[in-house]
């Protein structure tokens, strides 16, 4: 897994930006996803409905800093009860300390927080460990060394969880003339303006022309650029050099396809990549997340499995990172407690079963008008066509613009007429009945997982 990495910057998804052989390699070899979400697109929140097959209100991380329990049930502690090998190299991003720590783990080493892409300290049980060199490498030098030192006789869980591409993307010395020159075009949705939107979009403070930190950009601005021009430039070194941070990712990839092939392991070993959630490179001229709206909602997955997962195969059915703990654990045989809240992808991915796992992807984002980046929380749902957003303020005040707050906060996107969710139909009569549907199904999907709808909403 890694971190901010967007399904458009891997080539197997059909993006033009860069190239991701190795990637690619498990995408031929194995199973796209092409309708795979988070229920809330924001790091340890994530990563904790991945880890227990939870919704956030279950797992307890609705927010960045919400305290961890490391020991309700997870999938690799579920696994290592069962007789697997397990280890985990890389970003943790769930705190520290007593009862937060990694567990369920036979061998762990984890970045302080966000972590350092040079020289970065890792925490194990033993005490910290530090390391020289760029972070992408270090990790992916432990996990072979750790593949290669397992019992072939056991089975074995590894996790490997990257930084990159995070901020404040610190390419490899390798890397660091990679794209030199190139000029990236710029998104369709660079110059949005936000109409007909909630005021939630424009109050977004990740606007690269605005909010990019000058650290981020490692040189100054040309002088002399006007506002237009300045949002250019920043646009190109921005994604410059996040891209630069995927091409490592891409080669660690790549060297763990080849130990396990070395090792005679890969045939009888499922290998899935994904990310924490996705993030907007300059779509709606923002970089970061955390809005439902599809380049932050939409999360990278490609599951290789020689045994069950023909070649080239791609899966357009809504899955969500919820389910990926019951799928690791019916793949290893091992019962799903009942708290989990996803379901399993094994039938789908091996061909046995063809039916839709779901209707909706239900998604919740908690931590509203944070100070750096000022997203307001929200839920909805993502079906196959449509998109229904609630906007709650839990009690900011909302722009007036003449109507409700509780009318001005609902968004309907219409996915098949309008991919790049541009024009809000929420208003538009002939979107009625798909409106009372939908927020039918809303109520639903809240029920189905225990969630409550927010008292604001009406």
């Amino acid at each position: 897994m890694s971190d901010d990495h967007a399904a458009h910057a891997i080539s197997a998804y059909g993006g033009a930006l860069n190239r991701t052989p190795q990637l690619d390699r498990v995408a031929e070899e194995g199973m796209r996803f092409d309708n795979s979400f988070c229920t809330n697109a924001i790091c340890a929140p994530s990563r904790a409905v991945i880890l227990t097959g939870t919704h956030n209100h279950v797992n307890g991380v609705m927010a960045m800093a919400s305290p961890f329990d490391a020991g309700q049930p997870t999938f690799p502690a579920l696994l290592h009860d069962a007789g697997y090998q397990t280890a985990l190299f890389g970003k943790w991003h769930l705190g520290a300390g007593s009862g937060r720590d990694p567990q369920g783990f036979d061998e762990w080493r984890v970045l302080y927080g966000q972590g350092e892409y040079d020289n970065p300290v890792l925490r194990t049980p033993r005490g910290d460990e530090h390391h020289a060199g760029y972070v992408t490498d270090i990790l992916t030098d432990l996990s072979v060394d750790w593949l290669r030192s397992i019992d072939r006789d056991r089975p074995f869980c590894l996790l490997l969880h990257h930084k990159a591409p995070h901020r404040t993307w610190i390419p490899a010395e390798r890397h660091r003339d990679l794209y030199q020159g190139e000029e990236f075009p710029e998104p369709a949705t660079f110059r949005d303006d936000y109409a007909t939107r909630c005021g939630a979009a424009a109050a977004a403070r990740m606007r690269i022309g605005e909010h990019l930190n000058p650290r981020d950009l490692k040189q100054d601005v040309p002088a002399g650029l006007d506002d237009a021009a300045r949002t250019s430039w920043q646009y190109q070194r921005f994604i410059t050099d996040y891209l630069r941070c995927v091409a490592a990712v891409d080669e660690s990839v790549g060297r763990v396809l080849d130990c396990l092939d070395d090792t005679g392991l890969a045939d009888d070993t499922v290998v899935v990549y994904t990310s924490d959630q996705g993030f907007f490179l300059g779509d709606h001229g923002w970089f970061d997340k955390r809005f439902i709206y599809e380049h932050s909602l939409r999360m990278p997955l490609l599951m290789r499995y020689p045994r069950e997962i023909s070649p080239g195969t791609v899966c357009r059915d809504l899955v969500s990172n919820v389910d990926f703990a019951q799928t690791f654990l019916d793949w290893a045989g091992v019962e799903a407690p009942s708290r989990m809240q996803g379901v399993s992808l094994r039938p789908l991915v091996s061909g046995r079963d063809a039916t839709p796992p779901r209707a909706a992807i239900y998604y919740r984002y908690w931590q509203h008008d944070d100070p750096a980046h000022g997203i307001w929380a929200h839920y909805g749902i993502r079906t196959e066509r449509y998109k229904l957003v609630y906007f709650y303020n839990d009690g900011m005040a909302l722009p007036g613009t003449g109507t409700s707050a509780a009318a001005q906060c609902w968004e309907l996107f219409d996915l098949a007429n309008d991919p790049d969710e541009l024009v809000n139909v929420w208003h538009d009569p002939a979107y009625r009945q798909i409106r009372t549907e939908l927020t039918d199904e809303l109520a639903r999907q809240q029920a189905a997982v225990g969630d409550a709808p927010h008292r604001s909403q009406a």
